[in-house]
């Protein structure tokens, strides 16, 4: 069963107008998961979708929230979400942080009361569209033990950071975890094993059984080094007032209350120095790289350049397993919405 571009937004927008959410507000977030879909992000694409419906129709997600400002200064701000859709509200927050970094030269602000927004480097890219570094991360409800611990307590704790050259752009989007969680819920959902190293049972044996691996901890990606990055990210994305550790919820559980928080942050390099030479350097450094010589079997990338490369391979469209279009089918059925006349013929 396949589903073109196009039509997975529409789906998805019309599903959510159903729930009522505004048009723009639906479009803002169909864009942000077939991105996902089409970066290769599957994992925070569509398979996570009914998560989002379930949100809706339990009351944790807010279909018409009144975003406001908790506080403000030229380059700052706290944004409260009032318990919207998290693409919505990241949406927003990027384009403040934006409009500050142009004015001021930095943009940095935090939400609270938001839900899951999906890919965190949707959101640091678009500073690139203004020629703006950008730079988030957030925080997600336990699923990783500290370093040498058999306890969840962080979250698996993304950072993306993306920056612009003239002719080159990097974006780096990652998990501070060896795994993202969605990464497993998909291997679930698609009965896969996950590869060996990345996960522990609740025993804190090492497992490449992902239902496990959820029950137990992820382990952090390059031992202490991730450990240590991913609690820095606990802390500063919960410097509007959201929750740390334990009592982070709701990221992957839409039974729950959402109470993390995210963190958005352009910087403007005409503030710091000459732009146009900062750019030609970041193009010399990348062309230094992809010209370096590779080991064999490899070649030189930089981060961003397999999304980009996947959202090539993808712009024919989507593959929809069945347990997946079963469960949009269920949803489309609840709302009489006829899931076939959306997928291709």
């Amino acid at each position: 069963m396949k589903i073109t571009i196009d039509n997975k937004k529409k789906l998805i927008k019309d599903i959510l107008m159903k729930y009522g959410i505004n048009e723009k507000d639906a479009e803002t977030t169909a864009k942000i998961y077939v991105e996902a879909d089409l970066k290769g992000f599957s994992s925070h694409g569509t398979g996570r979708f009914p998560q989002t419906v379930v949100g809706l129709e339990n009351g944790n997600i807010n279909p018409n929230p009144n975003i406001s400002l908790i506080k403000e200064s030229p380059a700052t701000a706290t944004v409260d979400g009032d318990m919207g859709l998290g693409y919505v509200i990241g949406e927003y927050a990027m384009n403040l942080a934006i409009e500050k970094a142009k004015n001021i030269g930095i943009g940095a602000v935090a939400t609270v009361n938001a839900n899951h927004f999906g890919i965190t480097g949707y959101y640091s890219e678009m500073a690139l569209n203004h020629d703006l570094i950008g730079i988030v991360i957030t925080n997600t409800e336990p699923a990783m033990a500290p370093f040498g611990g058999t306890e969840k307590i962080l979250g698996t704790n993304p950072i993306a950071i993306a920056i612009k050259g003239k002719k080159y752009s990097y974006s780096l989007d990652m998990a501070t975890a060896s795994l993202a969680r969605g990464k497993l819920l998909e291997a679930v959902r698609l009965g896969k094993e996950i590869p060996e190293g990345c996960v522990v049972d609740k025993e804190g044996n090492i497992t490449t059984d992902p239902a496990k691996g959820l029950e137990g901890c992820i382990l952090p990606f390059g031992g202490p080094k991730g450990y240590g990055l991913a609690l820095a990210i606990e802390i500063l994305s919960a410097l509007g007032g959201a929750e740390m550790g334990t009592n982070v919820k709701g990221t992957a559980n839409p039974l729950d209350k959402c109470t993390k928080g995210d963190f958005f942050v352009a910087i403007n390099p005409e503030f710091f120095g000459d732009k146009e030479v900062f750019m030609e350097k970041v193009d010399a450094l990348i062309e230094e790289l992809k010209n370096s010589k590779p080991a064999e079997g490899f070649s030189i990338l930089i981060p961003g350049e397999i999304e980009k490369m996947n959202s090539e391979k993808n712009k024919s469209g989507f593959e929809i397993d069945t347990v997946l279009y079963n469960k949009l089918k269920d949803i489309c059925d609840k709302k009489e919405i006829d899931l076939n006349e959306y997928m291709i013929k």
